[in-house]
C-alpha cells in the first residue's frame, strides 16, 4: 500500500502531491491494478489534511481511468502509467542516489540539489527556467 508523504515547502496543492504519487507509484511497479488505496480516513489520519482532499486527489485519478472507487469496498488501481524496463529503472535508481549521497559529500544541501536538477531537466527536456520570459517573433527581430 502507499504511504502518502507531504512536502508543505513545495507549492504544490496537497491533493495534487496525493495524485503525484499515485502516479510514480505506477510508474515505478510499486502500485499494480488490483491494489488498494488507503482509505480517505487513514490519509486523513496520517496526514492530518481534509478528507475533501483526499477525495479530490482520488477523483483526479479516477477521471485518468487510473483508479476506480467500489462503494462499500475503497478505491482501487484500475490503470497503469508507461515506465520503464524495472531493471533498467533500478540501475538508474541507484546511480541517482550515489550522485546525491556525493553531491551531499560536496556540501550541497537540499535546495542546492533541487535547483541543479531543476536546471538539468529544463536543458535535457528544452523547458525554460522558472520566471524566463518567452520572446515573440516580433521581438527576435
Amino acid at each position: 500500500m502507499i504511504d502518502f508523504q507531504l512536502d508543505g515547502h513545495s507549492g504544490v496543492a496537497t491533493y495534487l502531491q496525493l495524485a503525484q504519487q499515485v502516479r510514480h507509484s505506477l510508474r515505478l511497479g510499486l502500485l499494480r491494478p488490483g491494489d488498494k488505496l488507503p482509505t480517505a480516513k487513514e490519509v486523513v489520519a496520517k496526514l492530518a489534511i481534509n478528507p475533501n482532499t483526499v477525495l479530490k486527489a482520488y477523483r483526479e485519478l479516477e477521471r485518468e481511468g487510473l483508479v476506480g472507487a467500489r462503494p462499500g469496498a475503497g478505491t482501487f488501481v484500475t490503470g497503469t502509467l508507461p515506465s520503464g524496463d524495472p531493471g533498467e529503472l533500478e540501475q538508474l535508481a541507484r546511480e541517482l542516489a550515489q550522485w546525491l549521497r556525493a553531491a551531499r559529500q560536496a556540501g550541497l544541501g537540499r535546495e542546492d540539489v533541487e535547483a541543479l536538477y531543476g536546471a538539468a531537466m529544463r536543458e535535457t527536456f528544452q523547458e525554460p527556467a522558472p520566471g524566463a520570459q518567452r520572446q515573440t517573433e516580433a521581438e527576435k527581430v
